[in-house]
């Protein structure tokens, strides 16, 4: 089916066209919301929403970029707002059920292990995660764009809504803290 198709489809909510639309895009969806939220069950939430809003918004989409870039903003931004929404909630509650009255902690949070990694390099992919998570937003989203997802700067340009030098610039700044934080992480 070709995108014109997908499309023509899609815009008269034919169950055919939505169906190859979950196919083609579902594991792409997956991937960068589990990339950037770090947990799976609220990465299959999401790529959920994600196909219940392109099936609902369709028809707001102009074609003036790719299907898979309009695709991969609303995954990244759903992605993100999840991760705001989730962060305001628990901020202070989380803070304080962290220590118990000693100070010592409570609650550790879960290591990370994406199911891409092999299962010798989990213990190190799950380092570089916990590290990836602790880059500033922006920066985080185009790496794991560009090395999580393999997208080109151009791709992650019109994701993000911005230049290909800016993109480059992220990637630098994220790769350059990545180095500074895992140098700090004991051999």
């Amino acid at each position: 089916m070709t995108e014109e198709e997908l499309l023509f489809g899609l815009r008269h909510k034919e169950e055919p066209a939505f169906k190859e639309l979950v196919t083609q895009f579902q594991d792409r969806v997956f991937n960068t919301a589990l990339g950037l939220l770090q947990h799976h069950t609220e990465a299959e939430d999401i790529a959920q929403e994600v196909f219940i809003q392109i099936f609902r918004s369709i028809d707001n989409f102009k074609g003036e970029s790719l299907l898979s870039t309009w695709i991969y903003r609303i995954t990244v931004t759903k992605s993100l707002d999840h991760l705001r929404s989730k962060k305001r909630k628990k901020r202070f509650g989380f803070l304080n059920s962290l220590f118990s009255e000693d100070n010592k902690p409570v609650y550790e949070p879960e290591d990370f292990n994406h199911p891409g990694v092999l299962q010798e390099k989990k213990e190190d992919a799950a380092i570089l995660f916990k590290v990836i998570d602790q880059l500033p937003e922006n920066q985080r989203t185009a790496f794991i764009l560009n090395k999580v997802e393999g997208l080109s700067y151009r791709e992650i340009a019109a994701i993000l809504d911005t230049t290909e030098p800016a993109v480059d610039s992220l990637l630098q700044r994220a790769k350059a803290n990545l180095r500074k934080k895992l140098n700090e992480f004991p051999p």
